[in-house]
This record gives C-alpha cells, structure tokens and sequence, in this order.
C-alpha cells in the first residue's frame, strides 16, 4: 500500500534573497518600492541594498531622483551616518544647498564600500579642500562631481585629481580660488575626462587645458578671463563638441576667438558666443572655415560682425541647423541676403530686435526659405542640458 503524499506548506518568505532582488527589480511603480521594504527586516534590507540613487528635498538637480529626507532637514555628520550604513551601494548622492554641511560630515565615506559615480555638493558653502581630500579617499570610483560655489582652492583639485582619476564630468563654476593651476591638475590625470563647467571662475584663463584629453568633448567658461593661449589650450585636446565662451572680458581683442578655427576644433557642433561684442569678421570667418560641423552658433550681441562675417558663414557652414543673431547691430539686409542664399540646412533663425535689417529683407528671406523658422526669442545657453 502506498503511502499518502506529504506537502510542506511554503511562502514568498522562503524565496532565497537572489529571487527578492529579482522581484524587487520588476517594480515599477515608486510608492510599490519604497513599501516593499515595510514587509519586514529582510525585506527591507533587499531595499536598502538596491536603492542606487539619494537626494535630499533642499538639492536642486535631478528632482525625479528618489528622495528620503523631510523638508528643511540639516543635514549633519549623524544624517549621513546613518544614511551611509544604511545605503552601501549608491551610485548618485546629492547633498547640494546643504549649507550647514562641514568636511567632517564627509568623513563617512570612507568607511563604507563605496561604490559612489556621481556627487552633488553644489552650494555647500562649507566644503573645502580637506573635504576633497575626503572625497578622494573615499570615491575612487567617482565619474561626476559638482561643486558648484564651493570654497575650494588649487590644492583641493589636486587631491581630487590624483584620489579620482576615472572623473569624467567636473562643475567648479562661481569657484573663485580656483586658477589654471588646478585645472592643469585635473586636466592632466583625468584622462576620461569629458565635461567641464569653470563658468565665472575669476581666476582662469584657460591655459590649464593645455594638452587635455581628445575624450573632453564639453567645456563651459562663460564671463571667464580668457587669455589667447588659454583659448588655443580650451581646444588643443582636438575633441571638443561643445564650447561656451560668452560673455569674455571686453579687453580680450576680438580676433583672440579666430584660434578656435585654427584646426583643434574641427568636431565642434555647437558654439556660444552670445554676449562677445568684440568679435569681428576675422575671428567668424576662421571659425566658419575651421568649424564644419558647426550644428548652432549663438551670434546675439556680437555687433562686431558685419558683412563678410556674414557671407563667411553663409559660404562656410553647410550643416548648421540653428544660428542666433539677436540684437546684432551690423546685421544689414547685404548680411540677412547671405544667410539667405547660404546655410542651405538652416531650421531655425533667432533675428529679434534688429537695427539695420528692413522689413523687406525679412520677408523676402521668409519667402524664399520657407522652411526655416523665424524667431525672436533670444536664448543665452543653448546646447545640451538647456
């Protein structure tokens, strides 16, 4: 005679913590995530272990990054702690506009296996370079980093430089004890680097770029003190795609631009001149020429271009989409006519509040290129990200 089968009674508790990764992974939906880890200690600690990513309410990047924290929270060296032990495989971690936040309050990353790419210190007025120094030791593995208004020196990029070699984008605009010291610092060991934002930095003048990495695709210097060799370093990498040079100081000459065209910069796609008063034909035409791939070129407030700087454009730039010429002065109908008959792949022309175009040159432009939009808004930051 048989004996009668035997069933042990099982659960979802019974899974091995592989199969409640798997499940965890398949939420999609927020409020079911952050729940999951209500069901108990296990539960919770699958949770923990995946969350990727933390922001705090008082950061102003990436607002549709999970956030833990309440309102108005200070954090401090405990919050971190805790959050630290409890979170040992973030990738992303924003702490910007925590102004209350020390060096010390950094000293935790240390102690955990880091696994950070991308760090938000954007506004914590109260890092400094014993903070990088902690950063470094910590983050090796660091890709990103924003430091936007942050009281750091030479010295603290540096150490940043040397702890984190794979850093690829790096923000140190309104950093005003930075020089091209650090920068060279930075530019020289961070061979992936790809980014760099030093927009209102006092201090720079460019030249710590020189012999940069073909990898550094993008770099904001807006109201920069640029030097001619500063700009010839900006571009010597030869892989720039990007580059925002508006607003340089009016004691820069404008032909100092024309060695952006001198052959360094034949990827560039996108170009920001917009607030350049001093540049004039000679600069547009080497950039025209040397620049093919030119996609948008912001032009708004150039009043030293006049003609020939326009029909070099219209001759040269074969592949530009978007062309910005706000509030240029010596835009004349000869200069509008240019366009016209050239940059045969125009889509958008930004034209508002000119002074010598008529209305007749306006309209035989619209006629003629039917295709392409006519507006008046005037864009300061053009490119990716804006």
């Amino acid at each position: 005679m048989e004996e009668p089968l035997s069933f042990t009674r099982t659960s979802i508790l019974h899974l091995p913590n592989d199969c409640l990764f798997i499940v965890f992974q398949f939420l999609v939906c927020s409020s079911d995530r952050e729940s999951f880890g209500l069901t108990c200690h296990r539960w919770l600690n699958i949770q923990n272990t995946c969350r990727r990513s933390l922001q705090f309410h008082s950061s102003l990047a990436l607002p549709n990054v999970s956030s833990l924290s309440q309102s108005g929270l200070v954090v401090s060296a405990f919050h971190l702690h805790r959050l630290l032990t409890r979170f040992q495989h973030l990738h992303y971690l924003s702490l910007s506009c925590c102004s209350e936040l020390s060096d010390s309050c950094l000293t935790f990353l240390q102690f955990y296996p880091s696994k950070l790419l991308h760090l938000n210190l954007d506004c914590c007025s109260g890092i400094t370079d014993h903070g990088l120094l902690l950063v470094a030791a910590g983050c090796s593995s660091l890709e990103v980093i924003s430091l936007y208004r942050c009281n750091i020196t030479d010295a603290g990029l540096e150490t940043l430089a040397n702890g984190c070699s794979a850093l690829k984008h790096l923000n140190i605009s309104y950093c005003p004890l930075v020089s091209d010291c650090g920068l060279r610092s930075v530019s020289q060991s961070c061979c992936q680097l790809e980014a760099v934002k030093i927009s209102h930095c006092s201090g720079v003048n460019g030249t710590g770029f020189k012999g940069c990495s073909p990898t550094l695709t993008r770099i904001d210097a807006d109201s920069c003190n640029l030097v001619p060799e500063g700009i010839m370093g900006i571009v010597s990498g030869g892989g720039l795609e990007y580059l925002n040079v508006s607003r340089v100081n009016m004691w820069i000459s404008g032909a100092t631009l024309a060695v952006i065209g001198a052959g360094f910069a034949t990827r560039l796609k996108i170009l920001n001149l917009w607030l350049c008063r001093t540049v004039g034909d000679e600069s547009i035409a080497a950039i025209a020429r040397g620049c093919p791939l030119l996609q948008e070129w912001n032009l708004a407030l150039c009043h030293g271009v006049r003609i020939a700087g326009w029909q070099s454009i219209g001759i040269n730039c074969n592949k530009l989409e978007k062309l910005h010429v706000n509030r240029c002065r010596n835009l004349c109908d000869l200069g509008l006519q240019a366009l016209r008959e050239g940059c045969k792949r125009l889509l958008v022309l930004y034209i508002g509040r000119t002074w010598k175009l008529s209305a007749t040159a306006i309209e035989v432009f619209k006629i003629c290129r039917g295709n392409v939009e006519i507006s008046e808004e005037e864009i300061m930051f053009i490119g990716p990200g804006n």
